[in-house]
This record gives structure tokens, sequence and C-alpha cells, in this order.
């Protein structure tokens, strides 16, 4: 049965584009929709920086045609200013609103945004209300399982928030006290999909980093959906190859050398054609290594690759891994 977010469909078992900052540009998000991402969302915006106006906040917003549907992701603790950027994101008609309630980081979550309003439900609760009585977008959550091991209270906070008119929410496997360490629990969020009060979508995070997982915890654990992460920085085929082997239980043959530069370079010019060179060069170091993970002896390329600032040095990087290593073949997963 297909998935929905209001009357959005997105087919049986739909994979979502987390929101990371720094990655999930509009870039990188094209090629992940390319290779089979289902649902996009944007890096989170702080509301009082879109309120300020403040560039980088502002380009966030940028999203297109073909992303669809989309996600503009927000975050921020006053009240008054997440539903001034509620009213701001309407007008660039993404298709949903999302609420970051899981990010971790110090300077979010010790401000109490992000993660950090998981120490205060009743206002994590009173935020959301007032946002999805402010939009006419359905309006959606992402968060973690708590605060901390004594303040894993998602189960209850999921059917809040339901009931107060999200219509759907991701949920993180891990506490904001445990950042990335660790092992993420799903036990938790199929607890809340178990609830037999839970009517809307719940989607998992956490840990996704092969297809035999994907569909390991798709069966173990219920959910509704997978949002990946961080197995897509640098490797946007995971989309694809997870959903193949969802369907036949088969693995796709991995991309080869040239699709990999092809793509690594689509990427490069994407960003160049976003954002300033400087930027585009710096922001795309963090995906190199995943896109060319596996090729013995690269270690002087991918070197090259994170630490030149010249574009031409970049682009002719890339022509010397595509020639050089043309007749390395991945080997296959085994199914």
């Amino acid at each position: 049965m297909s998935v929905k977010i209001r009357d959005i469909e997105l087919g049986d078992f739909p994979l979502l584009l987390a929101p990371m900052e720094d990655v999930s540009d509009p870039p990188f998000r094209a090629l992940c929709k390319k290779f089979g991402a289902d649902v996009m969302y944007t890096e989170f915006i702080s509301s009082e920086g879109l309120i300020r106006d403040a560039a980088k906040s502002v380009q966030k917003l940028d999203i297109y045609e073909y992303e669809r549907p989309i996600g503009i992701q927000i975050f921020g603790n006053n009240i008054e200013s997440m539903l001034k950027t509620t009213e701001i994101v309407e007008r660039t008609k993404p298709d949903i609103i999302d609420i970051n309630y899981g990010c971790p980081v110090k300077k979010v979550a010790c401000k109490g945004a992000g993660a950090g309003i998981l120490q205060d439900i009743p206002k994590m609760v009173k935020m959301t209300a007032e946002i999805v009585k402010a939009t006419d977008l359905p309006v959606t959550v992402k968060t973690r399982l708590g605060w901390d091991d004594n303040t894993k209270y998602i189960v209850e906070v999921a059917e809040r928030l339901q009931d107060v008119g999200i219509e759907a929410i991701s949920i993180h496997g891990r506490t904001r006290k445990q950042m990335y360490k660790g092992e993420a629990d799903w036990t938790l969020i199929n607890a809340v999909k178990e609830n037999p009060r839970m009517k809307i979508p719940v989607f998992g995070n956490g840990d996704i980093d092969s297809p035999e997982k994907a569909v390991e915890y798709k069966d173990k654990y219920g959910v509704d959906g997978l949002m990946i992460g961080r197995a897509s920085i640098g490797y946007p085929w995971f989309f694809r190859e997870v959903k193949h082997y969802v369907k036949t239980g088969e693995h796709l043959p991995r991309p080869t050398i040239a699709e990999r530069v092809e793509v690594c370079r689509e990427h490069l010019d994407r960003s160049l054609a976003w954002k300033n060179e400087i930027l585009a060069i710096n922001e795309m170091k963090r995906h190199y290594t995943n896109y060319f993970k596996g090729i013995p002896h690269f270690k002087a390329y991918r070197t090259k690759l994170v630490t030149s600032m010249d574009l031409q040095e970049v682009y002719d990087t890339l022509d010397m891994v595509a020639e050089k290593f043309k007749d390395f073949e991945f080997y296959p997963v085994e199914s």
C-alpha cells in the first residue's frame, strides 16, 4: 500500500534524503533524486537567520520543480520566530514543512533548538501545534529518542505531536547525548510504529548503511520508510541500490570508475553553478572519499582532491583517476 503524507503519494516503501547541513544542497539533491530518492529535505534553516534575511539561510530556500516532493526544514527555539519563518517558507511553495527537533550539535541544541527542545516537551508540542495552525502545508517532524537515556519519551511524544496535527514523523534512533556514537536503537522506533493510536507514517533513521540492513530493518521494525543520511554522502547510488534490493533481494552491480567520475564531475559542476567557486570546491571535499571508496592505492589522488583549491587541478585529478583506474573492477556484492 502506498505511503502518503496527506495527499502526497510516496510509493510502497519510500526512501527519504535526510536533511544534512552543508550536504543536502540542491546539487546533491539533484543526484539523489536521479538515483531514486522519493522525498527530499533541504538543509535545516535557522528561523532567526531567515527572519533577519541572512544570506546563507535565504539561499537554502532554493528548491526546484524536479525535486518534488520536497520539504523545507526549519529550526529554532522561539515560537514567534518559527511562525514568521513558516510564513516565509510557505511563499517558496514547498510540498512539506519539516521541523527539526533532532539536531544534536552544541550551538543548536544548547540554545534550546533542534534536539535541545527534547528537554521541554510541552514547548515542543505547543510550537508544533502553532506551526500546524499557521500553514496549509503538511507539517512533519524529525526528532530523536530523547535528550538522554533517562528521557526516551518518544512513544508518548510522537503521539502528542500527531494529536496536534503533524502528518509524518522521522525518528533518529539515538538520544541527543549519544550524538552519532554507538548503535542506533530501533526498538523504540518500532514501539512508536506499533502504538495502536499512531496513524501517520513513521520513518526510521540511523545506521542504514547497506541494502541488506535496509531490508532487515524494514522487516524487523515495521517502519513505513527509511530516511537515509550518511550512507548517501558521495554515493547517491545508495537509493537505487536499496530499492533494487527491496524489490528483488539482489544487488545491482557497483558503479564503475567511469560512472563515479562522471557523477562526481556532475556534482561539482552543479555546485559551481549554484554557489561560489571556493564554497563549491570546499563542500565537495566531504564527498570524494565515498565517491572513490574501495579503490586500492588511491591515497595520493584523494589527498589531491581534498587539499586542492585550484578548480582546474581538481578536474585534472578526476581525469587522471578515470584513466589510471579505468580497468579496476569493483567486486560485486554477494546476494
